[in-house]
């Protein structure tokens, strides 16, 4: 029998399907990516080929997968989803990449964890559409070189600079960052996931929970649907003053950030007299991985601007410092 946490986990992946644009005009943001990815998409289709391998790079949530699902659906194709972390052996690239169909859209989730070896494997299969497959071991060990059925590759990274050069010049149809979100964008998607989820916002709470989105939209449809609950089980309207005590309670504040943000804020502050400290010592004094202080809390207060990364370490703005004593 499922345990609760995992039902729970399961009908907010139904939700978040739901939830996902499945057509260019209802994806909101990224207008420039959006821009070239439609015409290499429709330039190779008129070609009658595969387009080109491409690489998406940005903070979490910002809609890198998303943008993978409307690559398959323009192209009619098959979309195939692994992660760089799932593929530890050569055989794990052998499998996935033997077994797909002619056509497919294979995406590689955070590809930054692929080994060097694994990289070294997927290089002919990008420029060559092969896969040297070595059968035995010692002398008599031999190449086998398999032909691939014709496949396009979306690779998506929150940590760009530990992808390999040889890695990013595999793809040719280019390499795109994505951005947070602007708080126009942001009020445009949470008013479409609140209509889908039959869910009466008005714009002030719309307004509410964009403010505290973090410029993010996979944010901003969980805090919209997290405010709904609160709603739902106190029996309340959904107003304004009930999407604040709801924030209240979740332990986020009006800029969006949340008691771990202001933990970090606070030991850079306390614990390091403002700075600079270096990650490694940070993430040691918050009982964190540095993973977490660099993917999770760095990138939205460095667009707040609330801290500095600097060649000797992470330093606290004086905006840091005037948010710190307003809270």
């Amino acid at each position: 029998m499922s345990s609760t946490p995992d039902l729970l986990k399961s009908r907010d992946g139904v939700l978040d399907s739901a939830l996902r644009p499945t057509l260019w005009d209802e994806y909101m943001g990224q207008g420039h990516v959006k821009a070239n990815i439609k015409v290499l998409l429709q330039a190779a289709k008129k070609r009658g080929d595969m387009p080109e391998h491409v690489l998406f790079y940005g903070p979490p949530g910002v809609g890198k997968t998303t943008l993978a699902h409307l690559v398959a659906i323009t192209l009619e194709a098959p979309l195939k989803t692994t992660s760089g972390v799932a593929i530890e052996r050569a055989g794990d690239l052998a499998a996935i990449l033997t077994n797909l169909e002619p056509g497919t859209v294979l995406f590689i989730d955070e590809i930054h964890q692929l080994s060097h070896k694994i990289e070294e494997l997927l290089y002919p299969a990008l420029e060559s559409g092969s896969l040297d497959i070595i059968l035995g071991k010692g002398p008599s060990a031999r190449t086998v070189e398999l032909t691939l059925p014709p496949f396009m590759l979306v690779g998506a990274t929150t940590r760009m600079a530990q992808l390999s050069s040889p890695l990013r010049s595999r793809f040719g149809g280019g390499v795109y960052q994505l951005d947070f979100y602007t708080d126009d964008e942001l009020r445009s998607i949470i008013a479409r996931s609140a209509e889908k989820l039959g869910i009466d916002a008005s714009p002030a709470v719309i307004e509410r929970i964009a403010s505290r989105s973090r410029a993010t939209p996979r944010v901003a449809n969980a805090l919209l649907k997290r405010v709904r609950d609160f709603s739902e089980v106190h029996e309340r309207p959904l107003t304004p003053e009930v999407c604040d005590e709801a924030c209240q309670l979740f332990g986020i504040d009006s800029l969006g950030l949340t008691k771990d943000d202001r933990r970090y804020l606070e030991t850079l502050r306390t614990g390091f007299k403002g700075g600079p400290a270096g990650v490694r010592a940070l993430a040691s004094s918050m009982h964190e991985d540095p993973d977490t202080i660099e993917n999770v809390y760095e990138p939205y207060l460095l667009r707040l601007g609330f801290i500095e990364r600097s060649s000797r370490g992470r330093i606290l703005t004086d905006e840091g410092k005037r948010y710190l004593l307003q809270s």
